[in-house]
């Protein structure tokens, strides 16, 4: 696999951030920063894109990078907005749909690093380009429009009850 000390701990951390998004997804249909699941997920996403910016092939930014620092910003704002517009029901959809994408976002190299080198010496995709990784990927899109539609939905009945 030829992964450092540094591609180690990212993964690691990496793998427990998409733990606790499942997790939070499953159990309350969303990340929710409320609850140790959305914190585990701030914070292990946090540390894992903030890791990712140490790890690349290519000299300099690359899209990579650009990724990791959009998805910092997201969490950094859903953050925010969890924190400090308690009452303001309509962030709730901001940092919804800001975690969520964060989340999309995050797949996008751990399906292509994971389909790449699993299992090992026969990984299941030849590169970036391969059709599996794409169709992977369409599927993850589509459920997080799915998704993204359900948090939105849900977040209108629950402002409408309050």
């Amino acid at each position: 696999m030829g992964l450092s000390s540094l591609g180690i701990f990212h993964t690691i951390i990496g793998i427990i951030a998409i733990i606790a998004a499942i997790i939070g997804f499953i159990r309350s249909g969303k990340i929710n920063l409320g609850q140790i699941t959305g914190k585990v997920y701030f914070y292990t996403t946090l540390i894992s894109s903030l890791t990712a910016l140490g790890l690349s092939s290519v000299v300099g930014l690359n899209p990579g990078h650009i990724l990791a620092i959009l998805i910092v910003i997201l969490i950094v704002i859903a953050y925010f907005l969890h924190a400090r517009r308690q009452g303001n029901n309509r962030a709730r959809f901001i940092e919804n749909f800001f975690l969520s994408f964060s989340f999309f976002l995050s797949m996008i190299p751990t399906v292509n690093e994971t389909l790449t080198r699993v299992p090992f010496g026969h990984p299941l995709a030849k590169g970036p380009t391969d059709p599996l990784i794409a169709q992977t990927l369409l599927v993850i899109l589509l459920l997080f429009i799915t998704g993204s539609i359900y948090q939105f939905r849900m977040q209108r009945k629950t402002n409408k009850s309050i």
